[in-house]
């Protein structure tokens, strides 16, 4: 089965770190990236620019309407995401709590529809 692994980061904690933990989160995600091509279970995954790039529309009575950043205020913000092949949703939660970021932000483990 196919699952979404959701990574939600607080950017501006993110952009705030010495050069140096930067450099050191992003060598261990090659290493998790690495982990799960080895295993089979990667399928994709791609980090996200920052918030301020970001554009939502909604669409009411046929008007689009545009709005800057994502649609939700949070204090964590989508940053990147995974999609796996995994056996089940156990085995999902495992490869999620592997995630460099579920030690400082929140990974949403969701399954595709097939």
């Amino acid at each position: 089965m196919r699952y979404m692994l959701l990574i939600y980061d607080n950017e501006t904690q993110f952009a705030g770190l010495p050069e140096n933990e930067v450099t050191q989160v992003m060598q261990e995600y090659k290493k998790f990236t690495s982990a799960l091509q080895e295993a089979g279970a990667y399928i994709g995954g791609n980090r996200l620019r920052p918030v301020d790039t970001a554009k939502s529309v909604r669409v009411r009575h046929g008007e689009a309407l545009w709005t800057d950043g994502p649609f939700a205020e949070t204090k964590e913000q989508l940053a990147g995401y995974y999609m796996i092949e995994a056996r089940d949703l156990r085995e999902a939660q495992q490869w999620a709590a592997k995630i460099p970021s579920a030690r400082f932000g929140t990974i949403e483990v969701r399954a595709l529809w097939e």
